[in-house]
């Protein structure tokens, strides 16, 4: 994409034919990789899965006691559980690597005298690589052109301090990683991917993994306990039959059944699926999420910080008014004063960015009859800074004529000009009657200063007061209803901003933002102490003159109070308190570089309805595993208890399940666990409860008791047909048949009542769910083939079974399942 730009002449870049003899020849801009197949990987995590252990074992006993058809099944079911974790991992990985392709920066580059933008990793050899304020360097090289270049180098030195670099510095040169503080570079590459100094700083970065989540580190620890209690089980068992029975392949058989039926497997790769799948259905919507583990923050947001300008309005800047300090009036139409809009103009950068920068420019051109842009060079640069800010250009001709300008906040150019103090209070009764309207307010100033030992600090040159230059930027159409939306949500909205307090109140008020009344400035903030601060930002909505340090002190003290913080930024500045928010939130086309890295999410059409779906996107991938993982948890209990009380108990049919059995309702369970309950949509309330406290975890006891409840009373169901069956004087056949599809259709049932925790299953059945339909109707037909065709049914050692115990089955299976639907309906009475 090619970009319009004042270059130096004498720069054109590399031709397209040396860019790709320069690629050929020293290869891509890509950082190290690990050299691992991710095939070979997936299989050596494979079979390092416990389960995949136990089946393996399983299949080697019916191998010795020669039981072909079951050794066979087992295979079989290997396959299959590979299949699916194959499939799980492949839909994981093609998201994230989605993911990291649109993550992927653009660089700027010269190539045949134009300036173009490119992907980063096609950065080449020779390549022209132009660099400003807020880009990351994406390749090493050595400094052609600068005009007021520093760069921040932390990422190779450790050492945070900007160090000012030209082509005639010592040092020279610029590195792959590090950030530009000020101004602007043109650097001719030297090196590019594992060659450059940070590549070459070692591939052990490579094995660094980023921390686990408090909700991984939960899971992790409830499947270690359940695998310890799995090993104590299969222990007991085999002991208990091998002391009875004295065959050692068959007490081994017995026992691996019951640690089949006790560890729950699907938990972890339900987890990782729901939250990579999450991460893609955001990236649909608009919203990159550079950091998966923020996934699981989002629908614990209760704050919301957000910046004005391009956030909240429109980030059009239209001139609606110009003070002219020569004249002492006020211009509120299309007669501009020339010479206000002149100075705002050399104030404003070269190559303008930003919009109103990018007004000034074109209205000078407008009004001047001669440009002079072309004739001047910038030859010194004061960056934006102060408290509040303002920024100095210092432009000569080839006569060594000069033009001085500083625009910025109107405080502080006023201070920096030193009025009278009668004039003083005009400018002021001025600024605050266009402040009342909206409009955000420049100060402009001139300096006569001729020197060349330019102070080391803008505010001591000697200034002339120009005037006032106030722009429009409209509150977004959709932003009032996008408040609404946070609020219905119980999330607060706070604004943070570097504008004036009553342009940023009178903004607000447009916008809808809730006690809209009250503003307090960053200098003020700081002042207070830690709890009067917190106070102050959960009382007031407004934060005006917010610089970096106030804006980082805020993040801080609202996560000290036990906030879960999110943060919009777009500048260099908003880089520490995006890092330090939970959910940093960067724009995607008016968000530096720096903001983006910083950053957990990107919003790709800087819209904050975005924030509105992803905020829901969390919520529901939360509830969803929340229901997938209660759902495993309830179906888990009657398969252990059904396998071990007959055994313990001393039942006439002891073992009623072997373990093609238990893997086949393991196959089920799988593919609705992990497949089904991800592609859940998100229940009609979902965005109408406040948000759950970021410490809530759904594996603590008082969460899992409706699930241990379900399980016991499907427990019941299930053990209570095995004894209706025994006292009718079935056979162990018939009874495993009754047991067997009583548990599966009660597995059915679940599936739909677990849909939701608040609304009936028949309500969630309007929630279309072609997966969950799907493995529902399979699972019914395999069901009807392992009964009612013989060699399948002899193969499972069970039987088909007439009308009346298949109405006994499913009424049972439902009763032990719907009661739950009763306690729904009380807990909906209850909120009415």
């Amino acid at each position: 994409m090619a970009v319009k730009i004042n270059l130096p002449e004498n720069i054109k870049g590399l031709d397209d034919a040396t860019v790709e003899a320069s690629r050929l020849e020293n290869g891509r801009n890509v950082p190290p990789e690990p050299s691992i197949n991710p095939v070979l990987a997936l299989l050596r995590e494979i079979l390092q899965e416990p389960m995949l252990l136990l089946l393996i074992a399983v299949t080697a006993i019916y191998f010795v006691l020669g039981e072909w058809g079951e050794a066979y099944f087992m295979l079989a079911a290997i396959a299959l559980v590979s299949g699916i974790s194959f499939y799980q991992d492949s839909r994981s990985r093609k998201a994230l690597e989605a993911l990291q392709k649109i993550n992927e920066p653009l660089s700027k580059v010269i190539r045949n005298g134009t300036l173009l933008s490119v992907p980063t990793a096609d950065i080449v050899k020779g390549d022209m690589l132009v660099v400003s304020e807020g880009n990351t360097i994406n390749a090493d090289g050595v400094i052609v052109h600068s005009n007021d270049f520093s760069v921040n180098e932390s990422a190779l030195t450790g050492e945070a301090f900007a160090v000012f670099k030209d082509a005639d510095s010592e040092d020279n040169y610029v590195y792959s990683g590090t950030v530009v503080v000020s101004g602007l570079a043109i650097c001719r590459v030297e090196q590019v991917g594992e060659s450059t100094k940070i590549g070459q700083l070692g591939r052990a970065i490579l094995d660094i993994r980023e921390e686990a989540t408090p909700l991984q580190l939960q899971i992790q620890q409830f499947v270690k306990w359940m695998a310890f209690i799995g090993i104590g089980v299969f222990l007991a068992v085999w002991l208990f039959n091998f002391i009875r029975s004295g065959n050692l392949t068959d007490s081994l058989l017995k026992g691996l059944t019951l640690a089949m039926s006790i560890l729950p497997e699907e938990i972890p790769v339900a987890f990782t699926t729901f939250m990579a799948l999450g991460s893609r259905r955001l990236m649909q919507l608009g919203i990159i999420v550079k950091k998966i583990r923020t996934v699981e923050a989002l629908g614990s947001a209760t704050i919301i910080c957000t910046d004005k300008t391009g956030t909240i309005t429109e980030n059009r800047m239209s001139l609606q008014a110009v003070y002219n300090a020569a004249d002492h009036t006020l211009y509120e139409n299309d007669h501009w004063p020339a010479a206000v809009i002149r100075d705002a103009m050399w104030a404003s950068e070269p190559v303008p960015f930003d919009p109103m920068e990018k007004t000034l420019h074109h209205l000078y051109a407008g009004l001047t009859v001669t440009d002079e842009r072309p004739q001047y060079k910038m030859v010194h640069e004061y960056p934006l800074d102060g408290k509040p800010p303002m920024m100095t250009h210092i432009f000569e001709n080839g006569n060594g004529s000069r033009i001085i300008a500083a625009k910025g906040a109107p405080e502080a150019i006023l201070e920096v000009c030193h009025l009278p103090e009668a004039e003083k209070n005009i400018v002021q009764q001025q600024i605050n009657a266009l402040a009342l309207k909206g409009y955000r307010i420049l100060g402009v100033a001139t300096s006569p200063f001729t020197g060349n030992d330019f102070p080391a600090q803008q505010q001591q040159l000697p200034f002339q007061f120009s005037g006032l230059v106030a722009f429009y930027d409209p509150p977004k159409s959709n932003i009032s209803h996008v408040f609404q939306q946070f609020y219905q949500a119980g999330i607060e909205i706070k604004i943070i901003t570097g504008d004036n307090s009553i342009t940023t109140k009178a903004i607000a008020q447009q916008a809808g933002l809730r006690h809209s009344d009250k503003a307090t400035d960053g200098e003020v903030l700081m002042k207070m102490p830690q709890q009067e601060m917190q106070s102050e930002l959960l009382n007031v909505n407004i934060f005006t003159r917010m610089f970096p340090e106030a804006k980082l002190a805020a993040i801080n003290a609202l996560k000290a109070d036990s906030q879960v913080v999110a943060m919009t930024g777009d500048g260099v500045n908003d880089g520490p308190a995006l890092k330090a928010a939970h959910i940093g939130i960067a724009m995607g086309q008016k968000g530096t570089e720096i903001a983006k890295q910083a950053a957990a999410l990107i919003l790709v059409n800087d819209d904050l309805s975005g924030m509105v779906d992803a905020v829901a996107m969390g919520r529901r991938i939360y509830t969803n595993i929340k229901k997938a993982v209660q759902y495993i948890i309830s179906i888990h209990i009657p398969i252990i208890l059904t396998v071990s009380l007959p055994l313990f108990l001393g039942w006439v049919y002891p073992f009623i399940f072997t373990p093609v059995h238990v893997i086949f309702l393991e196959l089920i369970m799988g593919p609705t666990c992990s497949i089904v309950y991800e592609n859940e949509p998100m229940e009609p309330n979902a965005m109408q409860v406040p948000p759950r406290p970021i410490s809530q975890t759904f594996l603590s006891f008082r969460e899992m008791n409706i699930s241990i409840l379900q399980g016991l009373a499907i427990t019941a169901g299930v053990l209570g047909v095995y004894q209706w069956s025994v006292s009718l004087g079935h056979t162990e056949v018939y009874t495993r048949s009754m047991v067997f599809t009583t548990l599966v259709l009660a597995n059915v049932f679940l599936t739909q009542v677990d849909r939701s925790s608040y609304f009936s299953f028949i309500t969630s059945m309007r929630n279309h769910n072609r997966l969950m339909v799907g493995i529902i109707l399979l699972t019914l037909v395999l069901l009807a083939g392992m009964l009612y065709i013989p060699p399948v049914a002899g193969f499972f050692s069970i039987t088909a079974l007439d009308i009346r115990s298949l109405l006994t089955c499913a009424t049972v299976g439902a009763i032990s399942v719907w009661w739950f639907e009763l306690w729904k309906m009380r807990k909906r009475f209850r909120n009415l």
